[in-house]
């Protein structure tokens, strides 16, 4: 498909379709967090916009809800709130930030120095291991309704063709609330009486995070491995649409982008966001790689964003059909920490690598805590820099005495 003689009513059904694409991860954070899944919406548009802005629009990349925080937002917001852990969200803009700085002045070579596979592919494991127990916790609320929702996805996954297999979070979660409703299971009432065109609530209701020590530095080691990600999937996206973005506009201009994306979605009230290799993909299918249509996305999701019935509509899903979803995506993030230990060719053989995986994997797994008065540092990040310090300390040799 020649994509410059694309006419701007073709890019903006493509851009759409990027959009359904990115839609059930985007709006599934925020549900099992406890966010205002519009809110959500509204950051990643205007977190797109932004990356694109800071890249001068040459990359085209959409911005989504992380999944690599909500065991951290969740814990956090025990402790400190949901306020004070959306402050803490800064702190994974300043990593971004300073990685940014870092790239500019050193390039990849510190980089690959302090976060090798050895110590990334642990870290992606955990993400998913950590939520494992969420996910059997909200799917064992109606078993029927959870495996419904685990069925169709695995089918569409496995048997789907072109653009619909991209999308088997949305096609479990319609399945699943379609069985729901036949059940009786689903309130209509909230979204009968929500309006046609709301402000999503963080706007609605704007105030300005409520800033503590504590979250902020409890965030910055969980942003590890979304830094990781979004290095790889620069190099994916460069791949795709056959262009050296690493080198122009930069890896340091999407670092910056990325960072100030989260930044605004802390300010917003939305979970933090990172690349989404899901529109990548389809991107890859559909060979339109136009950075337009990305910010066509990103504008359809700010229109989504806005409209009342459609947030009603989302928070109305029953907790079995997403925990029947997240019965799949947890493990299938797990295994792409396995995916990175295999394609990366560690060795575990070379002892110092066992070493690393080993202690990474079994404090995260654990739950090991390390605390200091009101501070605690645990799970995810706590592991990640375990491994960090270990992979630095340890003798590194290619071949075993």
């Amino acid at each position: 498909m020649n994509q410059t003689q694309l006419s701007p009513f073709r890019r903006t059904i493509v851009g759409i379709q990027f959009l359904f694409v990115a839609f059930g991860s985007t709006v599934l954070v925020p549900l099992l967090v406890g966010l205002d899944p519009a809110t959500a919406l509204f950051t990643a548009g205007i977190g797109t916009f932004i990356f694109h802005l800071v890249t001068k629009g040459k990359v085209p990349i959409f911005l989504g809800s992380s999944f690599a925080f909500i065991a951290p937002i969740i814990a956090a917001s025990k402790q400190w709130g949901m306020p004070g852990t959306l402050a803490g969200i800064i702190g994974v803009a300043v990593v971004y930030f300073l990685m940014s700085a870092l790239i500019k002045w050193q390039g990849r070579k510190l980089l690959n120095k302090l976060f090798p596979p050895v110590v990334i592919g642990p870290v992606i494991i955990l993400i998913g291991l950590s939520l494992s127990t969420a996910a059997v916790d909200m799917a064992k609320t109606n078993w029927l309704l959870a495996f419904i929702s685990l069925i169709v996805a695995i089918i569409v996954l496995s048997l789907g063709r072109g653009l619909i297999k991209l999308v088997p979070v949305v096609c479990g979660i319609v399945a699943g609330y379609i069985v729901a409703i036949c059940m009786g299971l689903v309130d209509f009432e909230p979204v009968a009486a929500a309006p046609w065109i709301a402000l999503p609530k963080a706007l609605a209701e704007f105030h300005l995070p409520q800033f503590a020590w504590e979250p902020f530095f409890y965030m910055i080691p969980v942003a590890i491995a979304p830094v990781i990600e979004h290095i790889g999937d620069v190099y994916v996206v460069s791949a795709v649409a056959e262009k050296d973005f690493v080198k122009d506009p930069g890896l340091h201009r999407t670092m910056l982008g990325d960072g100030l994306a989260c930044l605004a979605a802390s300010l917003f009230g939305g979970p933090p966001v990172t690349t989404y290799s899901e529109v990548t993909g389809a991107m890859s299918i559909t060979k339109v790689t136009h950075p337009q249509v990305i910010r066509i996305s990103a504008l359809t999701a700010v229109i989504f964003s806005v409209i009342g019935k459609l947030s009603a509509l989302l928070q109305s899903i029953p907790s079995a059909v997403l925990g029947g979803i997240m019965l799949l995506l947890f493990g299938t993030i797990a295994s792409v920490g396995i995916q990175n230990l295999v394609q990366h060719k560690v060795n575990l053989n070379i002892t110092r690598n066992t070493i690393i995986i080993s202690v990474t994997l079994t404090m995260g797994i654990g739950g090991a805590i390390l605390s200091w008065g009101s501070f605690a540092i645990s799970g995810i990040g706590l592991s990640a820099v375990v491994g960090v310090i270990l992979n630095l300390i340890l003798p590194n040799k290619h071949t075993e005495e």
